[in-house]
Formats: C-alpha cells, sequence, structure tokens
C-alpha cells in the first residue's frame, strides 16, 4: 500500500464525524460492584479512587460529661463522583444503630449498613458533586475514652470506627470540627479554632477546615487538661498535658518546645521545603498507646517520655529528641506526602527515624551519633530478623484490616539500617537531591516506594533495583563468617563470606574489619565492600598474623558476624588498653555480635557470657552501652540459666551491678545500674536492701528515684512476694498523688496479687475487650504474671493467650498484638511452653499469616532456651 501523496493532505473518512459522536454517546461498560466485604479491601480502595476525589468532611460532635453518655453528632460528607452507576461504600465498624438518619443529595434514604460498610444507592448518587449529611452515635472504639478526658487514634484504618467515611489513605481531605465538651475541658485539633460560645456547662469549639490529610491523621483531644503555650522561633505552639509533678514541669516544658522548634529549622533546611501546615501544637497523653502519633497539627505523645526529672538518665533524654524529631519528621514523611496503601506505611515510618538521627548529629559528635544508631536499631532489628516469623521491611498488604500487623521492629529499625547503606551507597549529597525532589513532586499526595526508587535511581549510577530487591523485599539476615590463611607469621588470605541463615539472601553493604594482636592492639583496619560471596580483603594480605579478627567492628554492617574465640573474655583487658579504649561505639558493636553469636549456640555458652558481662560491668561508662549490656546480662540470667544456674549466679551478678553502681561516675549511669539490680534481685540480702530503699524512699548513691521508680521498685518487690510487714503494694498507691498513675497502679494490683485464685480471675478478665482498653497497661501486668517466678501457675494462660490473638488484633491498635505476644511468651524457657506453641500452630495451619508471624517472632528466645538451657 502506497504512502499519501507528499504535501498533500491526509484523505478524510467520510463516516469519521459520525462514528466519533457514536463512540462518546455509547455507555461504557459499568466498573461493577466490588464486593461488600469487612475491613478496606485493596479493590474496594483502587475503586474508590477511580471513582471519587474532591473529599470533604464536616463534624459536629458533642461529648457529654458523663462517661456512659453517648457521644451524638451530625456528619456532611461531600465528594465528586466520576461515575454514578454502582452504589458507593462509605466504611463504617459500628452497630448501624448508631446511624440515625441519611440524607444523599436533598434527598432522605433508607440506611443500609452491612460489613461494617454504609451504601449510597446508585439510583440517589450522581456525576460530579455529592452531598451526605448523616445523624449518627459516634463509635467509641477509637476514642478512648476516660473519665475525663478523650482522644482519637485512627491509625491505620480506625476512622471508621468513629464516623463514615473514606477510610482509606490516598482519599486525603479536609475535615472541619465543631466540638462541644463540658467547659472546663480543653480542647485540641488538627486545625486553629475558629471561635467558640460558652454556655453555663459546656462551651463549643469551632475549628478552621484543616489542611488536606488522610484519615488516619483526623485527630482532637479533649479533657481536663493544662494548656499552655510558647513562641519558639517565630512559632507559637501550644501543649495540653495532665502532669502534676512540678519538677518534671518545670524541666521538662522548655524543652520539650525548644527541641520541636529545632527540630522544624532542620526539616525545612533538609527538605528544602517550609513547615507545611497551618500549625503545630501536641498533647501528653497518659498511658498512650504508642511513643507519639503524627497527627497533622495536633502530635499526641506518651506523657512518660516527655516529662522528665533531674533524675532522667541519657538514653531517657535522647529517647525524649528522638521521638520529637521522629514525629517532626512525620510532617513532611507522610502527612504531607503519603503512602499511597499500608503496604508502604514502612516509609514514613524509616524517614522519620532517619531524619531524627540525622537531628541528634546536631547535639552528639560523631562517636555519640553512631552509638545511639547501634543502640537503638540493630538489637531490635535482629529480634525479628533472626527468627522463624521474619518479615521483608515491604510487606503485602490486602486489606487494611490487617494493616497492624505490617508495624514492627522491622520497620522502625532495620529500614534505618537499609536506608543508612542507601545513603552510603549513593552518596549524602545525591541521596538529598533525590529526596528533595520526590518530597517536591508528591507534596500534598500520595506516593509508593518505586515512585521514590525511581527518582533516586536517576541520581546515582549504581543498581537500586537489584539492590532494593534483597534489602527491602527479602527477610532475614545473612551469617557472615571469615577464613583466615597465614604463612611464616603474616596473613596471606582474608575472606569474608556470606551465607544464609532462615533462606535469607546475600546483602550488599558495606563496613569494617579489624586486626587485633593477642593484646588488642590493632594490627590492621580497612572496609569490607561485601557483594554477598567471597570477598577478599586484599589490605590484610602483609599484616602480622592476629589473634583475633573482628567482622563488622564499626557496627554498620548488618547480619551476625562471626566473633573470634575467647574475645568475650578480654573485654575489660581491651577496654583498658586495647583497641576498645574510648571506643564506645565499637564496644557497642562486640557486645551485639556476642549477643547474638550466643542466641545461635556460637563461641560463648549463655553462662560464660553472663560471666564476661559481669566482669565487664565496671569498666563499661557509656550510658547507651549500660543499658545495652544491662538488658542483655537481665536475659541471659532469667531466659537463659535454669533456676538452679540463677540461683548459683544470683550473688555474684548482684555484687557485680551494685559495685558497678558505686563506681559509676555519673547519676546517670548509676541509675541504669540500680535498675538492672532491681531486675536481677534474687537473694534474701538483694531484696532487703531494695526493700530499704523503697521503704525509706532513700536512694543509693546519687541516683535520683522519682514516683514512678518507686511505684515500679514495689511491684518488683510484690512480684517476689516479699515479706514486708505491711503489703507494699496499698502502701505504694497511698503514696501516688496523680490520679492517673494511681489508677495505674490500681490496675495492676490483682496481677500481682500473692493469691493465685485473684491472679487467675484477672487473666480471664482479659477476654472481655473493655478490660484492654488500656494496653500499655495490660502488657505491665503480663510481664507480671507471666514472670519466671510465677510460671508455675501461669503457664496454664498460654493456650487462652494464643486463643485471643486474632481478637486482639481486630480490637487493639496497631503494637498490641505483638506486645501481647511478647509479655505473654517471652519470658518462658520450658519445653512445654514451646509445646504450646508449636500445638497451636500446628492445629492452626491457615492461620492469618501476619499473626503467625509475629507468634514465632515472640516465642524465638523460648525455643532458643530449649535449646541454650541445659
Amino acid at each position: 500500500m502506497g504512502s499519501p501523496a507528499e504535501g498533500g493532505p491526509l484523505p478524510l473518512n467520510p463516516m469519521l464525524p459520525a462514528l466519533l459522536l457514536a463512540a462518546l454517546l455509547t455507555p461504557r461498560p459499568a466498573p461493577g460492584p466490588v464486593p461488600v466485604v469487612p475491613g478496606v479491601s485493596r479493590a474496594l480502595a483502587e475503586a474508590r479512587k477511580a471513582r471519587i476525589s474532591r473529599v470533604g468532611y464536616e463534624l459536629d460532635v458533642t461529648v457529654p460529661a458523663q462517661q456512659d453518655s453517648a457521644i451524638v453528632g451530625r456528619e456532611i460528607v461531600s465528594f465528586r463522583l466520576r461515575d454514578a452507576r454502582e452504589p458507593v461504600q462509605l466504611d463504617f465498624k459500628a452497630p448501624a444503630g448508631y446511624l440515625y438518619s441519611l440524607n444523599l443529595n436533598g434527598q432522605p434514604v433508607p440506611i443500609e449498613h452491612r460489613a461494617e460498610h454504609l451504601l449510597l444507592p446508585a439510583k440517589v448518587l450522581r456525576v460530579g458533586d455529592n452531598v451526605v449529611r448523616l445523624q449518627l452515635r459516634l463509635g467509641e472504639q477509637s476514642l478512648n475514652r476516660n473519665a475525663d478526658y478523650l482522644y482519637t487514634l485512627l491509625v491505620p484504618d480506625r476512622t471508621r470506627t468513629v464516623f463514615p467515611c473514606f477510610d482509606q489513605p490516598d482519599l486525603k481531605a479536609s475535615f472541619t470540627l465543631t466540638l462541644t465538651v463540658p467547659r472546663a475541658w480543653q480542647v485540641l485539633a488538627n486545625a486553629k479554632p475558629a471561635g467558640h460560645i460558652e454556655r453555663d456547662l459546656t462551651k463549643t469549639m469551632q475549628f478552621r477546615p484543616s489542611d488536606t490529610l488522610s484519615t488516619y491523621l483526623f485527630s482532637f483531644v479533649a479533657g481536663k487538661f493544662t494548656h499552655t503555650f510558647e513562641p519558639v522561633r517565630g512559632r507559637t505552639m501550644a501543649l495540653l498535658h495532665r502532669e502534676t509533678d512540678s519538677a518534671k514541669i518545670r524541666l521538662s516544658t522548655p524543652v520539650i518546645f525548644e527541641t520541636h522548634g529545632r527540630a522544624l529549622a532542620f526539616m525545612e533546611e533538609y527538605t528544602g521545603l517550609k513547615f507545611p501546615f497551618q500549625k503545630l501544637d501536641f498533647a501528653a497523653i497518659p498511658d498512650f498507646q504508642y511513643g507519639g502519633m503524627e497527627h497533622v497539627g495536633a502530635i499526641d505523645y506518651k506523657a512518660s517520655s516527655l516529662f522528665l526529672d533531674q533524675g532522667a538518665t541519657k538514653d531517657q533524654l535522647v529517647a525524649r529528641q528522638n521521638l520529637i524529631g521522629h514525629e517532626t519528621a512525620h510532617m513532611w514523611f507522610g502527612d504531607l506526602v503519603t503512602m499511597r496503601w499500608f503496604n508502604d506505611v514502612w516509609m514514613k515510618e524509616v524517614f522519620a527515624n532517619f531524619m531524627a538521627d540525622k537531628l541528634s548529629a546536631g547535639t552528639e559528635d560523631a562517636e555519640g551519633q553512631l552509638l545511639k544508631f547501634l543502640t537503638d536499631h540493630y538489637p531490635a532489628a535482629y529480634a525479628v530478623d533472626r527468627t522463624l516469623g521474619a518479615n521483608p521491611i515491604r510487606q503485602p498488604l490486602n486489606n487494611l484490616q490487617d494493616a497492624g500487623s505490617l508495624y514492627g521492629n522491622i520497620i522502625y529499625h532495620k529500614a534505618p539500617i537499609m536506608m543508612h547503606q542507601l545513603e552510603t551507597l549513593m552518596g549524602e549529597e545525591n541521596f538529598r537531591a533525590g529526596v528533595r525532589e520526590y518530597l517536591a513532586k508528591y507534596a500534598g499526595g500520595n506516593a509508593s516506594w518505586p515512585d521514590l526508587i525511581t527518582i533516586l535511581d536517576a541520581h546515582t549510577p549504581a543498581d537500586l533495583a537489584a539492590w532494593n530487591q534483597v534489602w527491602v523485599n527479602e527477610p532475614g539476615r545473612p551469617v557472615v563468617d571469615y577464613s583466615l590463611k597465614t604463612a611464616g607469621g603474616k596473613v596471606t588470605e582474608l575472606t569474608v563470606a556470606q551465607f544464609s541463615e532462615n533462606g535469607s539472601k546475600p546483602l550488599p553493604q558495606r563496613y569494617s574489619a579489624v586486626l587485633l594482636s593477642a593484646t588488642g592492639q590493632v594490627l590492621a583496619r580497612g572496609t569490607v565492600h561485601d557483594e554477598g560471596s567471597a570477598t577478599p580483603l586484599p589490605w590484610a594480605v602483609g599484616v602480622p598474623a592476629p589473634a583475633y579478627v573482628v567482622l563488622n567492628a564499626d557496627g554498620l554492617g548488618y547480619g551476625l558476624f562471626s566473633v573470634s574465640a575467647g574475645l568475650a573474655q578480654q573485654l575489660p583487658a581491651f577496654t583498658a588498653e586495647g583497641w576498645l579504649r574510648g571506643q564506645p561505639s565499637q564496644r557497642a558493636a562486640l557486645y551485639i555480635s556476642l549477643y547474638e553469636n550466643m542466641l545461635r549456640g556460637a563461641d560463648n555458652t549463655p553462662r560464660q557470657l553472663l560471666a564476661a558481662y559481669a566482669t565487664q560491668l565496671p569498666h563499661e561508662d557509656a550510658e547507651l552501652n549500660i543499658k545495652l549490656l544491662t538488658n542483655q546480662l537481665s536475659a541471659i540470667y532469667w531466659q537463659f540459666l535454669t533456676p538452679a544456674e540463677r540461683a548459683a549466679q544470683a550473688p555474684a551478678v548482684e555484687a557485680a551491678l551494685w559495685q558497678a553502681l558505686q563506681a559509676a561516675a555519673t547519676p546517670g549511669a548509676q541509675k541504669l545500674f540500680f535498675q538492672a539490680y532491681q531486675r536481677v534481685a534474687l537473694t534474701p540480702a538483694a531484696l532487703g536492701r531494695l526493700y530499704e530503699v523503697w521503704h525509706t524512699q532513700q536512694a543509693p548513691a546519687q541516683v535520683k528515684l522519682t514516683e514512678d521508680d518507686y511505684t515500679s521498685l514495689a511491684l518488683a518487690l510484690a512480684v517476689h512476694d516479699y515479706p514486708a510487714p505491711q503489703p507494699i503494694l496499698p502502701q505504694q498507691l497511698a503514696r501516688v498523688k496523680n490520679p492517673d498513675r494511681r489508677a495505674r497502679l490500681e490496675y495492676l494490683m490483682p496481677a500481682l496479687s500473692p493469691d493465685v485464685a485473684v491472679r487467675d480471675k484477672f487473666f480471664a478478665g482479659l477476654a472481655q475487650e473493655k478490660n484492654r482498653e488500656k494496653e500499655a497497661w495490660v502488657t505491665s501486668a503480663l510481664g507480671y504474671l507471666h514472670h519466671p517466678l510465677r510460671q508455675a501457675t501461669s503457664e496454664k494462660y498460654l493456650p487462652q493467650s494464643l486463643a485471643l490473638l486474632q481478637e486482639i488484633q481486630l480490637t487493639g491498635d496497631i503494637f498490641f498484638p505483638a506486645a501481647w505476644l511478647q509479655a505473654t511468651l517471652g519470658p518462658y524457657q520450658s519445653p512445654a511452653a514451646a509445646q504450646v506453641v508449636r500445638d497451636f500452630l500446628a492445629t492452626h495451619k491457615t492461620y492469618n499469616p501476619q499473626l503467625r508471624g509475629k507468634i514465632l517472632q515472640a516465642a524465638d528466645d523460648l525455643f532458643r532456651a530449649e535449646k541454650l538451657v541445659k
């Protein structure tokens, strides 16, 4: 067929205009109804995103003073619809009877509520703008209602438990809130106040339309709070709190405000984007479920994480700074740019942690910054990645009702390690340029991890697709070992290689290695560019034959790194004079490797490592390392020694900790040693010493103990059934003046009763959702119920604890299932307890895979104890 004549017009089909018109007028096939199923399925979310835009919510809510009275209100949902041929599903996980009336586009409509959805009939919908008006009672599952305060916590899909909405992250909306509360209450919400009306007993707070945000970020706090505000770097911020300790308020409040201001300034400078929302306020909530939650304009924090006194350890001070940096970073990562679907929830968390770590660089030297990074992230990441339940950073998700199970130490701790390796691979400036481009491109919208990788890939010659596959999409960690050959007293070959642990893939990564003499002097040091296969280290060739090879000396590699035999026993000598002197981050890296190898059954037995750590205690002066070392020591003591071994070792371990306390140079270090002493105390002498401290309220040395510390001490004595002249816990309750802390202690007391029947009744009560509302209280109580000293009477709770897990996942907040399991299974070491777990998994072969993974993660120490405890 010849082509048209050059320069002439293309021949016109005379039927073309008619065909085009017919095509435009012919209705397209209907997209087909999306099944109405519980939760928010991915199919529903994708269908709604294709049809719906320009969403807005108006809420007028009345909160009565009486806690048992219903919270009622009016709601207007507005949205634009592209296709009106199928019904629209609004998500509402509450009884149908909570919906009093429904009006759609000016017409009264019968309420059709099924499978957690309110269905809007197609015959009343229209292409273009639609308006839904509702009279309703609000659902209370996620209102966290207390006698004189309440707060919303709606991540990941809990907005639908309060009012009907499109509860998915990529249908962002503006929220206009009007809230009527008792007159004495304070209120905080996403937006700035627009006015208020006061009456005899109530006041009505009106708020401006919020910034555009995903539903899980909608928030309000209301109740009897103290309201304070301060101007910080040209911006006035407000804080609500219920703290009554005047010393904590005086010492903490200025730091809280200034740290937020410094975090904002850092984020604006790093991202190149000004703070993107209308305000930044925050509330300190007693026993908040998380450390914090990044609600736009109204961040919630756990009060005890913010309000510290002069006895706070460096770890507590650093943790507060990190927490504030983390939540502030979320304003850009998560709030401004939000994941499209919750399978990428880890993206906002990794950037929040990553930026918080960078923020700390302004207050720590390089060594202190590295030490914080190592102690924060590696032990927590390994605690999951070493298990049979290990999960990749990025996980599949078919329904938002399962999104909570994606959260955990992998996204909070392995992901920052991954991001550090990525930044190292790309270079800091290239990485930052890519991040800035990503934020600018998707500001106000949603993005996925592949979107970010595509942008970053253009800023580096490295193959990020292959790198991403093993770091982000594969679970587990490798085992890294070395092969050393020498001749004539010199190294002729040193090679490192990765091996699989639990099916893990090799990781391309960089870390350092050190060759040591018998006295701990450095013979050679070099970088390892480990691509996963056997990697020779040419810089080691010709070096005098070492007594010890230390892989991952800087701690930045990821995996189980083999440790030279006998190195644990050299810790004191090498800290005093050798390689480890003045190198707290390298000591931390070695502590982590030693502990992980002990768990694997390599090199040291638990008793040998316990003895090595006890000897090392007085030589460790870095507070973050003291916390790491004493936590590992406590875990070995209770988890991996037989009861007879523990009793035999107790006097020496107690003495080592007490001597380290007396010798420590700082009050913070002394307090950490005292807390460890409290955890391991077993002999009558040690318990008597603790009782004397509690009874007289006279702390040893320079240790400063708060009301919370004395409560913790009282609980520790109670779990030992200490024979005090008068019951300890009622006495401690009389000492506690803060009403929130009194309520917590009253809740815990039955779990520590010396009467088994009382403890049985308390555990049985946990089957009722109302008794699990304060999740932090529940996990604390479980820790005492299942304490090693109580396991003879508590092991019988294990089957029912596992049977409740699915209900806990559906009714509790995102961290509760893992916390429930860890507090329940974590303390055990008996083969009988391990068999309970195996039997449960064997009889539930089709069990929710995410929850199955959580069980295997929590039971990992239990399974290892079977092999290690002899």
